[in-house]
């Protein structure tokens, strides 16, 4: 069902659930086998779609054990927008009319699109509320008396079912207490509404609205099967359906209405009268077969809630007595809960690395870790910002002052002044097993341990586990539990039955657990600052000068080379695409490093080569015939103009690297190439252009700083290094032989001879360094000797800018030429901002 999966640890199921295959084959034969049309109209086709459709609503109530006659399904684009179309159509009674006003209260441990509904409540003239978790808690303190209950004034308090953040359900008892004024958020006459977010939590646990009748209840399906995306759904009480308002009104919702006048009579049915335009009637055919699937391979929700707490209760035991030589914790967890329970834990684990010395190593070191294992993790704050404040001690101040210094959500910036600003977050599925849990704790050994530590942890007291035997945490005393305690260990879950009568079971000893993507590059120097010149010492000279005229592909060597006005002439001026023009870098293809392009000046061609290959050549001319087929394309979220260099050299890349590919060239248009950067240097405001690099025109690196780096990867690996060797890694333009190492971190500008050069930052590597350019072979032993070495940080290199030309003779940089470098005042070096990795490409 899953053998996308082979080799590869997926671990962000909060983020995305994923389809097994027997999803899609159920769902492409559905559409093989049958006309499905839009179901607003009359044929035969249409009347299928719709009765499909009316048919699929039926079995979301069925999933969630409710009826028609109890609530209604309203299709959406997902869970966000589901949130929207409350916050519009909640019958609210604004500020300054003569009777109490509505409150919209929304517990802080929410996701962004429940805060975000605050928006929507401000235009209206309605107050919002954050209500911390520890309040609810004291809430019934707000009892309303009664004489005060009377008072029909409609109030709506929104909170999440499970938080994203760190997997804590919160009491499904809250809805009826609300709802009865047993508890109150805030202490106001009126009467309670609840929106209960359950995306995160219908993805791995059962919700009964027999039991928990909220009012308002938002889903996303790709959290619960991963296809189709792009579809939700709102669940509305029919109590309160009547009293929604609306005002737009599209397609499919009127009874009747008249263009010439202002009349407008809606749909009886609240659904119809909500799902403006044609839904999504395909995507909503696929839920079908998702249900079946999900019910085939699982044998329901109680199952999967059983099986995801067994490996997530595993984790947390073996990944909370993880420690140091010295007695200091490994990780730190972000919990709300001691993950005793499934039904106050989700199967979600969020936590930091630490040091030796307790200090955080940034989620961003760590992802890249992870995924040289293969191992996809999420990290940041998975929006959820009041979950990560309360967790992380970050003050809103804090918040004001890293947007200040260039941090934005969902960027890489994961440390500011040595604190962090986001976490990582791990989160299991019905299809993750226990080797997926085992594969992820090797990791964190590995990359933490030296090698004769790496058996310790599996062999505390805590726990006895292997792979072979492996039961579920959950007591077997529990009577409705007998069959959900059975724990498939295999990635591939062909049958009810394997999932039900797997004889894998797990011994235990004692199962108590434990106790900005700003537009500019920031200056490296302050606008105050007095510049420096690097006195006495050895010269400092450029030893070696490489470009790569394609994009990821292996470097050109020179001994000198023209300067133009987006850097070295012809750098990474072409890029390999796959067949939807996405970029294919290394990350993706390694075999990239064993394609060879190299440029002949007088000849103006550009000569590709590769083993097994006749080589082919293309020109240096632009092709800005009409035959050129002109595209956007986006290279670390920047756009740029580019144009297909033909199906020649399209065939002759597909066939050496095994995929559809394709050779694309930026275009030299300058007034449509959106790839600049705005920098502070040697002249205001200047627009620096790019070419298909990913941060800056140069990357510098220091000879003696790859010394200092070789002789840690040498002991790590236990065998020596060939200094090219490692040069080739780290794919610069520019090596000097400074005699310092990492003294270019010191530097604000450099001089080689009429070139002026700004320092923009340092270049935080990728796991690109772990591939060898020779022979395309990975080794993630480079990017953590390096983590290691630079106490934490992956940084190597500095990322240059140069003023454009105004000659109309370009500038020649040249092997044994003079580096003259400017110290800065400040000797910490601030990256470019950019939630892109900066690796070289």
């Amino acid at each position: 069902q899953f053998l996308f999966l082979l080799g590869i640890t997926y671990l962000d199921h909060a983020g995305s659930a994923l389809f097994p295959e027997s999803l899609l084959k159920a769902f492409t034969d559905d559409l093989r086998d049958n006309v499905y049309s839009n179901p607003h109209s009359q044929n035969i086709s249409s009347k299928l779609t719709y009765d499909t459709i009316e048919h699929v609503r039926y079995r979301i109530l069925q999933h969630f054990h409710t009826t028609a006659e109890d609530y209604t399904i309203i299709f959406t684009s997902g869970c966000t927008a589901a949130l929207k179309l409350v916050a519009e159509a909640f019958p609210w009674i604004p500020e300054g009319t003569k009777q109490p006003s509505s409150r919209f209260c929304y517990l802080t441990d929410s996701h962004t699109s429940v805060v975000g509904m605050r928006g929507i409540t401000a235009s209206m003239n309605v107050l919002s509320v954050p209500v911390e978790p520890k309040e609810m808690l004291l809430s019934e303190k707000n009892r309303l008396p009664p004489e005060e209950q009377n008072c029909t004034t409609p109030h709506l308090f929104s909170y999440p079912a499970q938080s994203n953040f760190s997997g804590i359900k919160y009491p499904l008892s809250w809805i009826q207490d609300i709802k009865s004024g047993k508890l109150c958020p805030i202490k106001i006459p009126g009467k309670w509404f609840v929106l209960l977010d359950a995306a995160s939590y219908v993805s791995t646990s059962p919700l009964d609205l027999r039991v928990h009748q909220a009012d308002f209840i938002p889903v996303s399906f790709y959290k619960i099967f991963g296809f189709p995306t792009g579809l939700g759904a709102l669940l509305v009480n029919n109590r309160i359906a009547p009293f929604l308002r609306k005002t737009y009104f599209g397609g499919g919702t009127a009874a009747a209405y008249l263009a010439g006048e202002d009349f407008y009579f809606p749909r009886k049915s609240i659904a119809e009268r909500f799902e403006d335009g044609t839904v999504s009637f395909l995507d909503i055919i696929a839920l079908k077969h998702g249900f079946d699937v999900l019910e085939r391979l699982t044998g329901g929700m109680e199952n999967i809630k059983q099986h995801t707490f067994a490996l997530a209760h595993y984790t947390y035991t073996v990944l909370s007595t993880l420690k140091y030589a010295n007695g200091a914790p490994v990780v730190r967890i972000y919990s709300d809960t001691d993950f005793s329970s499934p039904d106050v834990q989700g199967p979600i684990i969020n936590f930091n690395m630490l040091d030796e010395n307790g200090e955080v190593i940034g989620f961003s070191q760590v992802d890249k870790m992870a995924s040289l294992y293969n191992i996809h993790v999420r990290t940041g704050c998975f929006c959820n910002m009041g979950a990560c404040q309360m967790h992380l001690g970050i003050s809103n101040e804090d918040i004001r002052r890293n947007l200040q210094a260039g941090h934005i959500c969902g960027d890489d910036i994961d440390l500011v002044d040595g604190r962090p600003t986001g976490s990582v977050r791990i989160s299991f599925g019905y299809m993750s097993t226990f080797e997926d849990a085992q594969t992820f704790l090797k990791f964190i050994i590995a990359t933490r341990f030296s090698k004769s530590d790496t058996e310790v942890p599996f062999q505390s007291s805590v726990t006895k586990l292997t792979t072979e035997s492996v039961r579920s945490p959950v007591r077997d005393d529990c009577p409705s539990c007998d069959n959900a305690n059975k724990l498939a260990p295999r990635v591939h879950i062909l049958d009810r039955d394997l999932w039900e009568n797997s004889s894998a079971t797990m011994k235990t000893i004692d199962w108590q657990p434990p106790d900005t993507a700003s537009e500019s590059i920031r200056a490296a120097v302050s606008d105050t600052a007095v510049p420096t010149c690097r006195r006495g010492g050895k010269p400092i000279t450029v030893t070696n000068i490489y470009l790569y005229p394609i994009k990821s592909c292996s470097a050109f060597e020179v001994a000198e080379w023209p300067v133009g006005n987006q850097g070295l002439l012809y750098d990474r001026n072409w890029m390999v695409v796959n067949q939807n023009g996405i970029c294919i870098t290394q990350k993706q293809e390694p075999r990239l490093c064993l394609v060879n392009p190299s440029i002949d000046l007088k000849q103006n061609i550009m000569v590709i080569q590769a083993e097994g290959m006749d080589p082919i050549s293309l020109p240096l001319e632009e092709n800005t015939g009409k035959e050129a087929v002109i595209c956007e394309s986006k290279v670390c979220s920047h756009r740029v103009k580019t144009y297909d260099c033909g199906e020649r050299i399209a065939d002759w890349l597909s066939m050496f690297l095994g995929r559809s590919c394709r050779l694309i060239r930026q275009s030299s248009d300058i007034k449509n190439n959106r790839h600049q950067k705005n920098t502070k240097g040697l002249a205001p405001a200047t627009s620096i252009s790019l070419s298909l690099v990913n941060e800056a025109q140069y990357l510098l690196i220091n000879v003696a700083s790859i010394l200092h780096l070789k002789d840690h990867i040498s002991a790590r690996l236990e065998e020596p290094l060939v200094i090219e060797e490692l040069i080739r890694r780290f794919r610069a333009n520019l090596v000097i032989s400074a005699p310092e190492s990492f003294e270019e971190e010191e530097w604000a500008e450099i001089s080689i001879g009429s070139l002026r050069f700004q320092v923009v930052g340092p270049c935080s590597r990728c796991q690109i360094i772990c591939i060898d350019q020779q022979s395309g072979e990975r080794n993630k032993e480079f990017l953590q000797s390096l983590s290691a070495a630079r106490g934490r940080k992956t940084n190597f290199g500095i990322y240059l800018m140069n003023q454009p030309l105004h000659s109309s003779f370009p500038d020649i940089l040249s092997v044994g030429s003079q580096v003259l470098p400017v110290l800065k005042e400040n000797p910490e070096i601030q990256p470019p901002p950019s939630s892109e990795e900066k690796c070289s490409g």
